[in-house]
């Protein structure tokens, strides 16, 4: 059993010992921290906390004790149930509530859960916040309500369609121009709640013909729920034998989106986000983001549109941080997450997927002749175990000294940019482990590039 708290949740597979995975007493404690920590710093006048799900096995038990334990609390809840990431930020703005949580695991296997922390603002928390929630639930920091004050429950199914709405009434989704082009459009949803959110989306845009692939909201995984390619081969199939224009796949809470060619290929979750930030820069320039261990392929589009480009550490709420502070009309991760702040400041597949179509349906191109105009990189990912004697930070000083001709980045490990190729360096939080991820022109040169690096940590 594991139980992994970071600032972006808690997150553990379910059953086993208190402490030892996500149990319901670990559930009612980090709630509770959370309810508590949110009564403190919430501006909203309400006490109001929004609940939303993916589709998980254990989504209902998680779901109970979650609202059991804020009503607890003494806050109301408003109960969206099966809704994706993207849609419960919206919620919480849309309800104009203290908070939301989110009960999701994203891309890990059925046997885990989550509890995701988002702001008033529908956003995550940030590091120094979400550290002070964690501090709460290990002091039990936190006191119940009494009888007359326990919040009461409210459902709200209506937010996917809301949700749907907004997108569609984004400037640079066309929808007209989706509808003429006549597509048919392949998704795979893992069964979990992309399966409905991303079909509703397209019918809403025109696209009458949808094939759908694990779109029945069981939680039931069919496949690996991770969208990277060697989990893909069905809905690659499924492309080509339908005669599909383009395949989407979402992960379980539909934040990551990735697309498959006409031809069944994978168009490399790394371009989704590029492809994307393309069109949006041709319509509205201004800079772009992403994290330290994303494509160098966006930074390169955003210089052939003459915008600026910067880099974040990894994790969502580092990118909107630095999409804050330096305007950024599009950013997001390389994982296939697109965020459009037009909309809101959060990965969101439905964004992306509206985005990408519209450029499709305006492009009069197949998808595989969309990827083939944008620069070609490879990134290699691996790491290296490391001995308990060995001091991490030491090896990634010493590896910043040794290469310290190139253009070295430290907010987040250690960024080596090369001429024509980068890595990155990253020690886990949780396991004797450095990351690597090492990117080229090729996967080659990106492999070879990364058992350099990783000889040099050897080394020590």
């Amino acid at each position: 059993m594991t139980l992994i708290k970071s600032i972006s949740g808690i997150r553990g597979t379910i059953g086993g010992a208190a402490g030892d995975g996500l149990t319901p007493i670990d559930i009612v404690k980090f709630t509770a921290a959370f309810a508590a920590f949110t009564a403190q710093n919430t501006t909203r006048p309400g006490r109001t906390i929004v609940v939303g799900r993916d589709a998980r096995l254990s989504g209902p038990m998680v779901k109970q004790l979650v609202i059991g334990t804020l009503t607890g609390m003494g806050f109301d809840v408003v109960d969206i149930d099966l809704a994706t990431t993207p849609t419960t930020e919206l919620a919480v703005t849309g309800e104009n509530a203290c908070g939301g949580l989110i009960l999701t695991a994203s891309h890990n296997p059925r046997q885990w859960n989550a509890l995701k922390l988002l702001n008033e603002n529908g956003e995550f928390l940030n590091a120094a916040e979400g550290a002070r929630v964690l501090e709460m639930a290990a002091d039990a920091d936190f006191e119940f309500a009494p009888v007359e004050r326990l919040g009461k429950v409210y459902t709200n199914t209506t937010y996917t369609r809301r949700h749907i709405e907004q997108v569609l009434a984004l400037e640079a989704v066309d929808v007209e121009a989706v509808r003429n082009a006549g597509f048919k459009v392949a998704v795979d949803a893992v069964n979990s709640v992309g399966g409905f959110a991303i079909p509703e989306l397209l019918e809403a845009m025109g696209v009458e013909n949808v094939v759908r692939l694990n779109c029945q909201a069981t939680g039931e995984f069919a496949h690996n729920p991770e969208p990277i390619p060697e989990n893909l081969t069905d809905i690659a199939a499924l492309v080509r034998e339908s005669g599909a224009d383009v395949g989407f796949v979402v992960d379980p809470d539909v934040d990551r989106l990735a697309i498959v060619c006409e031809d069944g290929n994978m168009f490399g979750e790394e371009y989704t986000l590029v492809s994307v930030a393309d069109y949006v820069l041709g319509i509205t320039p201004g800079p772009t983001v992403s994290n330290l261990s994303s494509s160098r392929a966006l930074r390169d589009v955003t210089a052939a549109h003459d915008c600026t480009y910067s880099s974040a550490a990894v994790g969502e709420v580092n990118v909107t941080t630095e999409m804050r502070r330096t305007g950024a009309v599009i950013g997001g991760e390389g994982n296939g997450g697109v965020i459009y702040p037009a909309l809101h400041y959060g990965r969101d597949a439905l964004v992306g997927v509206a985005l990408f179509l519209t450029l499709l349906a305006k492009s009069g191109k197949k998808v595989s002749e969309l990827r083939k105009q944008y620069p070609q990189y490879s990134i290699f990912k691996t790491k290296f175990q490391l001995k308990p004697e060995l001091d991490v930070d030491a090896i990634l000083c010493d590896i910043k000294t040794k290469y310290a001709a190139e253009r070295i980045t430290d907010i987040d490990g250690v960024k080596i940019d090369f001429e024509n190729s980068w890595v990155h360096l990253r020690k886990s939080n949780t396991e004797p482990i450095v990351r690597i991820y090492a990117e080229a022109h090729t996967d080659r040169e990106a492999e070879e590039l990364a058992a350099r690096i990783a000889a040099d940590i050897a080394s020590h």
